[in-house]
């Protein structure tokens, strides 16, 4: 048996900030037996939200925001079906006001009819572990102390392999894997039943494991056995007969033996075979990108080799600079994507993805086909991100702007500066086919009421809406087959006044040249005024680059235009 962490519910499920102190093993640890012991309230073994509302908020001392942002988003990880995420969706975008939003959301997470089926016993537990992985992005003070957790002015480059401890831990398996190794005791006690446990919470040699805690441990660990092309949750595993000597299981019990599970568990963890790791040493290249003169790297896109239904893929690109990159493709449908380093460029991924992250791009703009799970922008400086999706989240970013439809608040972590968001102001032929493959709808649209996630980014000035006079809508200027002819869900109403405004005024001077009687020559004259001026401003908004970039490469090339 191969073992291996997962990467979804670190890369998507990992809040990408320090968890609150009240979110550590000890208070986990008084959280599940208080769940346990209520099991009658709806605590266990599914836990609701009015019972997650009253420990997150009277127990833990979170704000109602955050324990709702952690309930939402664990689900999210296990709800993935569109026709589910969709019903939702048109459900809260029928309330009519918080009591009612409340109501609804009460139901999320509420044991289901007919009973407890397998392996639905685990929410609670698996809950449990989502909320222990947030402690990967803890800042850890002895670390900090000897130079290896504060990125500093001297700290080299980070390479796009993510090994410095200060980069991005939600993409680096090889620090999912050293998390779970490590905490992997912590983890297993914390799932164990009240009678298996000392009075200090901690698990002896006679412990035992129970299948469901197992079962729950499958939210972070699957495998393979004999190097097979199948992925099998861990559970399922575990109870494959020859692994019964070195695992412990007793079908008497039906339980495991803590100490052996744990030894089998730390002897069969290796590398993420699907994971970034993989990818970068032995993924697919792509000839996606141009090389181009002056550039002082060379641009690199790579996605996983090998591809199994049970495992979103995954496509990472660094470097590419200054170019136009548009591509809608069967590699990007459903990928975890990794946009790296990339500086005055223009780029248009238009397919159904999982997540995207975008991290140290300078100048550009980032057009996505919907994205089921999250959009990441870290450390970037005046980007424009335009986006249909379930989540955005931004840390350490500068002079950006955001245009999104989005049914969750987007997330301002630590950091930021200048940050604008607006309405989601574009379309493609396929938009809607796509937002309807990953689940997401027209509304609810939370674009306007941003979320400030951390102590340091609760003055309000790090963002603002973006002023309709500054509005102006995008076009995609790529031809496609599908029905979609405008943007979904259409414009708030001041926005579309803005441009119906600004059209106003352009038919206003068109009628005015129209009636001024020149002459030929005049017209003439008059023309290549207006061509000069218009070339002077593509020159000095930069517009002009996005439209040299826009014509097709030498021929030798055409493969890298997509």
């Amino acid at each position: 048996v191969r073992l291996w962490v997962k990467t979804e519910p670190f890369l998507v499920g990992a809040l990408p900030v320090p968890p609150p102190a009240r979110l550590g093993p000890h208070y986990l640890r008084k959280m599940v037996a208080y769940a346990r012991a209520r099991a009658a309230e709806g605590c266990f073994p599914r836990l609701s939200w009015p019972r997650w509302r009253h420990i997150a908020c009277g127990k833990l001392q979170l704000g109602r925001g955050l324990a709702w942002l952690y309930f939402e988003l664990f689900h999210s990880l296990l709800w993935r079906d569109p026709p589910r995420r969709l019903e939702w969706a048109e459900a809260e975008a029928a309330c009519a006001g918080a009591e009612e939003l409340e109501r609804e959301r009460s139901k999320a997470g509420a044991p289901s009819r007919g009973g407890r089926a397998r392996g639905q016993a685990s929410y609670t537990l698996q809950f449990l572990l989502f909320l222990y992985i947030q402690q990967v992005n803890k800042v850890s003070l002895r670390r900090s102390l000897i130079g290896e957790e504060w990125p500093s002015p001297r700290t080299k480059s980070p390479s796009l392999t993510g090994k410095s401890a200060s980069e991005n831990k939600n993409w680096n398996d090889q620090d999912h894997r050293a998390f779970v190794q490590s905490h992997l005791s912590d983890m297993l006690e914390l799932l164990l039943e009240p009678e298996q446990l000392t009075a200090s919470s901690h698990a002896t040699r006679s412990s035992l494991v129970s299948y469901e805690a197992v079962c729950a441990l499958s939210f972070l660990i699957e495998g393979t056995v004999n190097k097979s092309r199948t992925v099998r949750p861990l559970h399922e595993l575990a109870l494959w007969q020859p692994c019964h000597g070195q695992n412990g299981y007793s079908k008497v019990s039906r339980a495991f033996s803590f100490p052996k599970l744990e030894s089998w568990l730390r002897s069969c963890l290796t590398t993420n075979p699907f994971g970034v790791t993989a990818c970068l040493k032995s993924g697919r290249k792509l000839a996606w990108a141009q090389q181009v003169e002056g550039a002082t790297r060379r641009a690199k896109i790579a996605c996983n080799t090998r591809v199994v239904p049970e495992v979103f893929p995954m496509v990472i690109m660094s470097q590419v600079y200054k170019q136009t990159l548009a591509k809608s493709s069967d590699t990007l449908v459903g990928a975890h994507v990794r946009i790296h380093r990339c500086n005055e460029s223009f780029i248009y991924l238009l397919s159904p993805l999982r997540s995207v992250t975008i991290e140290k791009c300078r100048n550009s703009t980032f057009v996505l086909g919907p994205v089921q799970a999250s959009v990441h922008v870290h450390s970037c400086e005046n980007v424009k991100v335009i986006v249909v999706c379930h989540r955005l989240s931004l840390s350490s970013t500068a002079g950006c702007t955001f245009y999104i439809l989005t049914p969750t608040q987007p997330l301002i972590l630590s950091g930021n500066q200048a940050v604008s968001f607006a309405p989601f102001h574009t379309h493609y032929p396929m938009l809607e086919d796509h937002m309807a493959q990953v689940g997401l709808a027209t509304l609810p649209n939370y674009w306007d009421s941003p979320m400030l996630v951390c102590k340091e980014s609760g003055d309000t000035s790090v963002f603002r809406l973006l002023p309709p006079s500054d509005f102006y809508t995008f076009v995609i200027p790529f031809e496609m087959e599908g029905d979609t002819t405008e943007t979904p869900g259409g414009l708030p109403h001041a926005y579309q006044k803005a441009l119906s405004q600004r059209e106003q005024k352009v038919q206003i001077w068109q009628k005015a040249v129209k009636e001024a009687g020149l002459t030929k020559d005049q017209r003439k004259q008059f023309q290549i005024l207006v061509e000069n001026k218009f070339y002077e401003w593509l020159v000095q908004t930069g517009n002009r680059q996005q439209l040299d970039s826009l014509v097709p490469p030498a021929v030798g090339s055409k493969q890298a235009a997509g």
